[in-house]
């Protein structure tokens, strides 16, 4: 698809989002050095294209499934910059109450179901959302994001089977990084794609350049627009890479600094994108200067809300947390 066939307002949207999330990705990286942020801390940098290229084509009722790398999707999907970085930091105000961090932020508000720090964990929980929307009658849709380590899960073959069979309205995107944690792809898999799984299955399987968003948009559009129609789900491998170790702290000896530059200087979604639009004339170095400034106060504005808002109270540590019965509902109590 042609960056013209786009708005250029649609096309802004999708700059600005990727930029917010490599932005406050590299505050995160920050942070959570000088041991700000409890817990494990996943990036997103470098993967950036997948998330927005497939939320500018979602709706706000749409809903989304994340994974343990979730901050970008779930900026992509409109969750709170303000939210996430208190959840980031474990504050009341986060967007699960300080409680959830940084590998289990939700916002059902905005559709985004909740990040995972499960492998695949997300994948069923997208195909239930979209079971319910087909009994429901509407023509919402869901939207899974999981690793290549992932691919090799149960949940990940029980949920396309069970979409596959009912035709349910969900998009199942592979985010392929190339590695799962430390072990190349090629050593995970004998066939070429995951995309290629999608035969077994009777669906779509499409594989695109995870770091082109104008490739992503498209690919996703038509899985989309087909899921909305009652044509089933659709499998999207997006060929990406991330620019940070698996983990904050991953000494990263299982690949080259050799093969991480390479793919900063040349594949760089953002890069890439901003190059694409200015060869077009849809906008000039002072727009992008400007965009740039914009997010970046953003991000410190919302790093300090996160900063001065308080901290849990310990008397709230089980609320939230437990279900509890309510009328019209039974609920069993196993002996202990």
């Amino acid at each position: 698809m042609s960056v013209e066939e786009i708005p250029k307002e649609k096309l802004l949207w999708m700059y600005e989002k990727m930029l917010t999330i490599r932005i406050s990705e590299e505050k995160a990286a920050e942070y959570f050095a000088a041991g700000k942020i409890p817990g494990f801390v996943h990036l997103y940098a470098g993967e950036e294209a997948v998330a927005v290229g497939v939320m500018a084509n979602l709706r706000p009722d749409d809903v989304i499934t994340s994974t343990h790398r979730g901050h970008g999707h779930f900026i992509a999907k409109g969750g709170s910059l303000k939210a996430m970085w208190a959840e980031l930091l474990g504050r009341k105000t986060g967007a699960c109450k300080g409680k959830g961090g940084s590998m289990h932020i939700a916002d059902l508000d905005v559709g985004e179901l909740g990040a995972n720090g499960i492998v695949g964990g997300g994948i069923p929980h997208a195909v239930g959302a979209a079971l319910a929307f087909k009994l429901a009658g509407v023509d919402r849709v869901a939207v899974s994001f999981f690793g290549d380590g992932a691919s090799n899960q149960q949940n990940f073959h029980e949920g396309i089977n069970l979409a596959a069979i009912w035709k349910l309205p969900v998009i199942f995107v592979c985010e392929n990084n190339l590695y799962q944690i430390s072990l190349p792809y090629s050593k995970q898999q004998t066939i070429k794609s995951v995309a290629e799984r999608g035969k077994a299955y009777g669906i779509p399987g499409v594989e695109v350049d995870g770091q082109d968003v104008l490739a992503v948009y498209e690919v996703a559009k038509e899985a989309i627009e087909r899921a909305r129609r009652g044509e089933g789900p659709t499998l999207i491998e997006a060929r990406t890479y991330r620019f940070k170790g698996h983990f904050e702290g991953d000494p990263q000896i299982y690949r080259s600094k050799e093969e991480i530059e390479w793919w900063v200087k040349n594949k760089d979604p953002i890069k890439l994108f901003e190059d694409k639009l200015l060869s077009k004339g849809i906008v000039t170095k002072e727009e992008l200067k400007s965009i740039e400034e914009k997010i970046r106060k953003l991000v410190d504005e919302a790093v300090k809300y996160a900063e001065e808002s308080p901290w849990p109270d310990p008397k709230e540590v089980l609320e939230d947390v437990y279900s509890t019965p309510t009328k019209g509902w039974l609920v069993w109590r196993w002996p202990i």
